[in-house]
């Protein structure tokens, strides 16, 4: 097992990480910007290092800093968390040359399962349906136009590397297939240093579901279930849930099952998270594998008691899976909500600034991960996420009253927060009975106010 680890992350999965590391008995340092200078959590870890400004550029995204900061405290491996650097073959490459541990996947299976194209190719190899797409990258407006021809309006663009929404379009027709085209590669480029998009078919009102999976470095690979990650605005999702509502046990069993023969394709260890559309007929389709811990982790850590973080660390250190297959299984039902510093009254405006006063929820079912106190500065450099407010009980009926009761008694004052909306939404017949989709936030509710 690792002496020492350093955290190259920040704010709420710094602290996630850190407490993993204190239940594991391993010493934790953590870097941190000049704009998180004085943070609680800092004082948390046994060694806090400065690794630049503000600006995650000049800081969180410097591997040479980051590797600096690791010899200087003497650790033996990294965790870098999710976002920054958590998905950076070349990162995880230059760790394991400097003979520190990568706490992730290896960096051909980051590699290969980042770009969504060579995933796509991945996923036909290992039998796993995919939503039809181009065949590899789109490199003129000629190819884009042929495929819309082919397939049909509506048709999606999508930046080959990253996440999270960027260097993504929905085109309804020559004219805006092409100023889309222009618009993703132009934000694909500045967001992922790559403007390679490809097409594919866009699905109408599908549900977003992904599987959590787990490897070892000896080949063994399982499945923690699902998790609904329908309810999104502008591809960032806000509420997440397992089990999925009103998926039938075949097509949870299926799609559980295709994505470990994705992964065990590509010779991948540690968690990971394969995503799936799912059409309205219930035919899944893989979108994309996150090489990564995931925002959401702890809905599935809470139906099937499994600490993600420190499996992850314990597989980085070279352990065998304690799980086979048959022993997971999943108990209650957990929900999410990402309380971000946002004001939804203003078109969801960041709303950085000092927190004045921070009145937690709590009480049976509640979880709350956060790295907020009263007093906290929100700095304006970063994800708006400041919490993640989780309840876990016997049913789902159950799980949702108690997440009202939890978002009432959920005080923030000095920033504005998404709190508010998520009220909204816990009121929403449509979501209550499980009838949701990637398009549900703006059709039931921002359309309805505009």
């Amino acid at each position: 097992m690792f002496q020492r680890i350093l955290v190259a992350n920040r704010g709420e999965i710094a602290l996630r990480v850190i407490r993993a590391c204190r239940d594991l008995g391993i010493e934790v340092a953590v870097v941190y910007s000049e704009a998180d200078r004085g943070a609680p959590y800092l004082a948390l870890a046994d060694r806090a290092v400065c690794i630049g400004p503000g600006p995650a550029t000049d800081s969180y995204l410097k591997i040479q800093r980051i590797i600096a900061a690791a010899e200087v405290v003497n650790a033996d491996a990294i965790h870098p968390g999710y976002g920054f650097l958590s998905e950076n073959a070349h990162f995880a490459e230059v760790c394991r040359t400097c003979k520190i541990e990568f706490i992730g996947p290896p960096e051909a299976a980051m590699a290969q399962v980042g770009n969504k194209d060579r995933a796509k190719q991945l996923a036909k190899k290992a039998n796993v349906p995919t939503v039809p797409g181009s065949e590899g990258v789109v490199h003129t407006d000629e190819e884009a136009l042929r495929f819309a021809a082919q397939v049909g309006y509506p048709v999606l663009i999508k930046a080959v590397a990253g996440g999270g929404g960027k260097g993504m379009r929905v085109a309804q027709n020559d004219a805006t297939l092409a100023t889309g085209l222009a618009q993703a590669r132009q934000e694909a480029e500045a967001a992922f240093k790559d403007g390679n998009v490809y097409l594919e078919k866009y699905l109408d009102k599908p549900r977003h579901i992904e599987i959590q999976v787990l490897g070892d470095k000896h080949g063994n690979v399982i499945h923690l279930f699902e998790r609904d990650c329908s309810l999104q605005r502008r591809h960032q999702k806000l509420v997440e849930e397992s089990p999925a509502p009103n998926l039938p046990a075949q097509v949870r069993e299926d799609i559980c099952a295709a994505a470990v023969r994705l992964v065990k394709t590509a010779n991948y260890y540690s968690a990971g998270t394969c995503e799936f559309l799912v059409d309205k007929d219930n035919k899944f389709y893989f979108i994309e594998v996150n090489a990564r811990i995931q925002v959401e982790h702890p809905v599935t850590e809470l139906v099937t008691g499994v600490d993600l973080i420190r499996e992850q660390i314990r597989v980085a250190a070279g352990e065998k899976l304690r799980y086979a297959q048959s022993e997971i299984v999943t108990r209650g039902h957990a929900i999410e909500c990402r309380i971000n510093a946002e004001d939804p009254s203003r078109d969801f405006r960041p709303s950085a600034g000092v927190v004045t006063k921070w009145q937690p929820p709590g009480g049976p079912g509640v979880r709350l991960d956060t790295h907020v106190v009263t007093g906290y500065r929100v700095p304006p450099n970063y994800d708006s996420m400041v919490a993640k407010l989780l309840v876990h009980r016997p049913t789902r009926a159950e799980a949702f009253a108690t997440m009202r009761r939890a978002l009432r008694e959920f005080v923030v004052e000095g920033i504005h927060t998404t709190i508010p909306i998520h009220q909204e939404i816990f009121q929403t017949p449509a979501f209550i009975e499980g009838r949701v989709d990637t398009t549900f936030i703006e059709r039931e509710l921002l359309t309805k106010k505009a």
